[in-house]
Order: structure tokens, then C-alpha cells, then sequence
């Protein structure tokens, strides 16, 4: 054999063991995918329509039944949909990066314990029942919750991860005990709080979505903000230091941005399991380790994931639906398995 076909049979293993790394491609190509599952979204349901006229309409209403179903139903729970995909995905990938903890998810921070409880509160003591009222109560608890979290669970230095973790069990273990003993109590507090809890796009109008956008608009800009530090706190804070770094600052503005972005979407479709946690993986798997990729690799994801899985609850008990939130969980405890299996793909 010459040297060039050794030279050529050895490149693709080379090539394997190049380091994945995000591309422009990589982000229209997901952007295509997310384009398409909205499309998706606001053709199916108990009622299918076909994706021309699903976009005739879109774009000419006419007052028909159709376009009535599109504009006053679809539109509303597709645009919650993508906003609260986005948010839980880049939201996770921060939380796992700052806190260097491949399992850590939004709901450490006590965001969904404290928009639970707050949620509780509304109904018990405020007589709350609309789902506009539910969302600045769950964004009140969410921000006080983590706020408290952050609070116990930074020093000198700033959030330590593992301090973080433990100070959002001990709140989301007292929260969840509070909410348990209210809900226990009033039987009409239950009948409402369940339905909100359970997680979902539907019944949501855009009131709400404009209500939390300016939350998960800011927290967006603190994300920007905060990815491209996170390669350097990879390293440690002494070596980031070293490097012209200050860690507490990029610290505190992940954090932040972990809140507003959890906090508007639970707010926003009550509390959706694993989606904060098994869309990084994903993004690392596609994108790499560096965080510049994987935050907009994970926002992308984070939107496409929760835009079918809210169609696939749509179709598979027709013509009902199951909520987002259970179709979400059945989806990700698989998944999650599968990476957690798959070490290489958790390892930060």
C-alpha cells in the first residue's frame, strides 16, 4: 500500500476525532426546523388544515371558522410555544454551565417551586382564576424564589455552584411542603392549581405572551452577554481571573438571566420538566463546548423540541390532547437516559 491510500484511509478517523464545533449552517439549518414545526403546529390539532391554506390565512383572515381556529387558538400556543422553548433551553444551558453540572436544570433555582407556591397563594387568598392572573403571580414567586436562592447560596467570591444547588433544594423543598399544605387544605384551590401545574401551551391568548415577553427579552440579552464568558469559567475562577476576568460579575449576570428566562416561562405554561435539562446536551452534542454555539444551538432546540412535542400531544389522544408537560416528560425521561448513558455527551 502507498503512502497516499494509507494518508487517505487514515483522514476519517482523523476527522472523527476532531472536536464538534457550531456552525452558521448549523443555526439556519435549526431555524428551517423551528420555521417548519410552527407551520406544523398551526396545521394540526383536533381540526388539520392543510399548510397552504394555514397560510393563506395566516396571512389574509377572512373571519372564517378556519381562520378563526388559526388566528384566536394556533397562533397564540405556537408563539408561547417557541418563546418558552427558547427560554427553557438557553436557560439550561446556562445553569449547567455556570454551575459545571451536566445534571442541573432551571428548576434548581426554585424558579417552578416559587411560581407554584405564589401560584397557590393567588388562588387561595386573591380568588385568581384567569390565566393572565396566574402568569404575574407565578413571575412574582419565580423572581422571589431565586432571588432567595441566590441570596443563600453565593459568597465573597460570588454564586458557588454547589452552594447554588443545595440552597434551590432546600427552597423548592420548603415551597413545594408550603404549597402541599394549601392546596390540601381547599379543595377549589386544588381544582384550579392543577390544571395550571401540569404544564401547557393551551388556553394561553398572546395577552400573556406580551406579559412575560419583556422578562425573556432581557433575559436573552443577559445571555449574549453571559455565553461568551463561559468558556473561560470552564477553567476555574483563578484561571479566569488570570485571564482578565471577573468571574463574580459574569456570575451574577448568568444567574440573572437563568431567572428571567425561567421565570417568564413557567409563568408563562406553568412548569415544563426536562426540557431545561436535555436540550444542552443535545446542543453540545451538535455544537461542541463552546458556548457561544451552544446557547443559540440550545435556544433553537429548546423551541423545536417544545413545538412538537405540544403537536404530538395534540394527536395522540384525539380528539382530546395531553398537555405539553406530560407529553414533554414521557419524551425526556428516555432521552435523558439515553445521554446519561452516553457519558461522553455529558461531560462540561
Amino acid at each position: 500500500m502507498t503512502a497516499t491510500a494509507i494518508a487517505r484511509a487514515a483522514r476519517p478517523r482523523e476527522d472523527l476525532r476532531r472536536p464538534r464545533r457550531g456552525s452558521t449552517f448549523g443555526i439556519l439549518l435549526l431555524t428551517l426546523a423551528v420555521v417548519l414545526s410552527g407551520l406544523l403546529s398551526l396545521a394540526v390539532g383536533s381540526r388539520s388544515i392543510a399548510p397552504g391554506t394555514v397560510l393563506d390565512v395566516l396571512f389574509n383572515p377572512d373571519g372564517s371558522e378556519i381562520s378563526t381556529i388559526v388566528h384566536g387558538l394556533r397562533v397564540p400556543r405556537t408563539v408561547l410555544g417557541l418563546a418558552v422553548g427558547t427560554a427553557l433551553g438557553i436557560a439550561g444551558a446556562l445553569m449547567q454551565g455556570h454551575t459545571r453540572n451536566p445534571l442541573a436544570e432551571p428548576g434548581l433555582l426554585g424558579v417552578s417551586s416559587g411560581a407554584a407556591f405564589a401560584v397557590v397563594v393567588g388562588i387561595f387568598c386573591f380568588g385568581v382564576s384567569e390565566t393572565s392572573g396566574y402568569a404575574w403571580f407565578a413571575l412574582v414567586g419565580a423572581g422571589a424564589a431565586s432571588v432567595a436562592v441566590f441570596a443563600i447560596g453565593s459568597t465573597r467570591g460570588g454564586p458557588d455552584p454547589v452552594s447554588l444547588v443545595l440552597a434551590g433544594a432546600a427552597i423548592t423543598a420548603l415551597l413545594a411542603a408550603l404549597t402541599q399544605a394549601i392546596v390540601l387544605r381547599d379543595i377549589e384551590v386544588l381544582d384550579s392549581y392543577r390544571f395550571w401545574v401540569v404544564g401547557s401551551t393551551a388556553g394561553r391568548d398572546l395577552d400573556v405572551f406580551w406579559q412575560v415577553a419583556p422578562f425573556v427579552a432581557a433575559g436573552l440579552l443577559l445571555a449574549a452577554i453571559s455565553a461568551p464568558g463561559l468558556n473561560l469559567l470552564q477553567l476555574g475562577d483563578d484561571v479566569a481571573r488570570s485571564l482578565g476576568m471577573h468571574p463574580m460579575r459574569h456570575k451574577v449576570i448568568g444567574v440573572t438571566a437563568v431567572m428571567l428566562l425561567a421565570g417568564g416561562a413557567t409563568a408563562a405554561c406553568g412548569p415544563i420538566a426536562f426540557l431545561g435539562l436535555v436540550v444542552p446536551h443535545i446542543a453540545r452534542f451538535l455544537a461542541g463546548v463552546d458556548y457561544r454555539w451552544v446557547v443559540p444551538y440550545a435556544g433553537l432546540l429548546g423551541a423545536l423540541l417544545l413545538v412538537l412535542t405540544d403537536t404530538l400531544g395534540r394527536v395522540i389522544a384525539r380528539p382530546g390532547e395531553v398537555q405539553v408537560g406530560i407529553v414533554m416528560a414521557l419524551v425526556g425521561g428516555p432521552v435523558f437516559v439515553f445521554l446519561v448513558r452516553r457519558t461522553r455527551m455529558v461531560k462540561l
